[in-house]
């Protein structure tokens, strides 16, 4: 059901999966934010000067990808959640979501090591069980962006122990997000854009 929803360019360029029914959420409970997310990745190009630049806290890919959101009321969220039992009360502390709106949370992950995968879908799961997050998205790269990495002779920043889809993949289909329903989307090579 999910590639009868997306724009023909959003499938053709991102490898797109999901889980518990996300886009028929998406879609039919968040219609708004749907089409934000729709927008925002139809108009997403991967310029070469994201990939030489090379890393730091927060990459410009990351922020011109904020970028297209921001415009549209999302914004970087992060919750003070608590759990109360009886008469005590324990801090359940979430990380922050890179962008959020009306239940829904979108993460960016582009060359970070693997373990924020189990972060951000942790996040999600405990999120979705606080009715807070109704679904969670994670746009990453594609495993085929190798290939780009290494002609520009940036492949050894960009290895298998990080952030790639498969690796996402693996950890969704393992539970890692519980019931919170999931919308990954891997960004292919066809994005790739030599001059800006």
């Amino acid at each position: 059901m999910l590639n009868d929803r997306l724009p023909p360019f959003v499938r053709e360029n991102y490898f797109c999966g999901e889980w518990h029914h996300a886009s028929a959420v998406m879609a039919g409970d968040h219609p708004n934010e749907w089409s934000d997310l729709m927008n925002a990745l139809s108009i997403f190009r991967l310029k070469k000067s994201y990939i030489a630049a090379g890393g730091g806290r927060k990459t410009k890919l990351a922020d011109d990808f904020d970028t297209l959101f921001m415009s549209k009321g999302w914004k970087e969220k992060k919750f003070d959640t608590r759990v109360a039992v009886d008469d005590q009360e324990y801090d359940t502390p979430t990380h922050k979501i890179d962008m959020y709106k009306n239940g829904v949370a979108i993460e960016l992950e582009w060359n970070n090591k693997t373990e924020f995968y189990d972060r951000d879908l942790n996040n999600f799961r405990l999120l979705y069980h606080l009715r807070t997050v109704n679904v969670g998205v994670v746009v990453t790269r594609a495993d085929e962006l190798q290939e780009i990495f290494n002609d520009l002779g940036r492949g050894s920043s960009y290895g298998p122990s990080t952030t790639i889809l498969s690796k996402l993949v693996a950890k969704v289909e393992g539970g890692g997000a519980g019931g919170c329903p999931v919308l990954t989307f891997g960004i292919r090579k066809s994005l790739y854009r030599e001059n800006e």
